[in-house]
């Protein structure tokens, strides 16, 4: 199902911003070989949050899906929503293999998907809204508030930097070194460089403030050593 009908003139084309290698088949091909989503570690703390068989759930941003297929068995429905044709096209055939019947496959984006039926329990995004820049991540998350129930949870996991700009030339430069140019090793340095010069991962201190003005109570805010990575779990409220 296509989902993606721009509202106005003036906003912001989700697929051009997607990143280059997420519109590339031979990247969306090789993803889950480079990219390991932590799906067991993200059930058990879901699972904690009150997944069951009744919960209804929304991945935005699914990609080739590693998380979608794994919650599936766990929850009545879930819509896995992302923008990029061909990041679709892996998950299709997954689903397809997998004759799971409660997955929905969306061509959606944070400013585009329209929800149909009831609020969901769980919004879950990893590694996706970082494609925004941050007028529109802050209207992504008011959108996000109304797909999600009162007392609802979402969970976020994306590169949100927990420094100071000050620091961002030491800490930016440590992290790209930690990667090699050896394309045999997954992501390499340049992919890396690539991020940081043309996505537009922010600072925790605009992004969290950004969340809680669209209605959630953030539970939890987890950074990793390195000021990098940052994982959250909001509440709808």
């Amino acid at each position: 199902m296509n989902k993606i009908e721009k509202r106005s003139h003036w906003m912001l084309d989700e697929v051009k911003s997607a990143g280059r290698e997420n519109l590339d088949a031979e990247h969306a091909f090789q993803y889950d070989i480079k990219e390991d989503a932590s799906v067991m570690e993200e059930l058990a703390l879901m699972k904690m949050l009150g997944l069951n068989e009744q919960s209804e759930v929304v991945d935005i941003g699914a990609g080739t899906g590693q998380f979608t297929l794994a919650v599936a068995p766990l929850c009545t429905r879930i819509v896995a929503v992302d923008v990029s044709p061909v990041m679709l096209d892996v998950l299709k055939a997954k689903v397809s293999e997998s004759r799971l019947p409660n997955i929905e496959v969306v061509q959606s984006g944070f400013l585009t998907y329209e929800h149909q039926g009831r609020q969901a329990d769980f919004v879950y995004s990893r590694y996706a809204l970082h494609h925004l820049p941050d007028f529109w991540k802050a209207l992504a998350f008011q959108r996000l508030g109304h797909i999600v129930r009162t007392g609802g949870v979402f969970r976020l996991w994306d590169i949100v930097y927990n420094f100071e700009p000050s620091e961002a030339d030491d800490r930016l430069n440590t992290w790209c070194a930690k990667l090699s140019d050896d394309p045999k090793d997954g992501w390499i340095r340049a992919d890396l460089e690539e991020h940081i010069r043309d996505e537009h991962s922010t600072f925790t201190w605009l992004l969290e403030p950004m969340i809680e003005r669209a209605g959630f109570s953030i539970e939890e805010a987890v950074y990793s050593p390195d000021g990098i990575f940052a994982r959250y779990v909001a509440r709808a409220i």
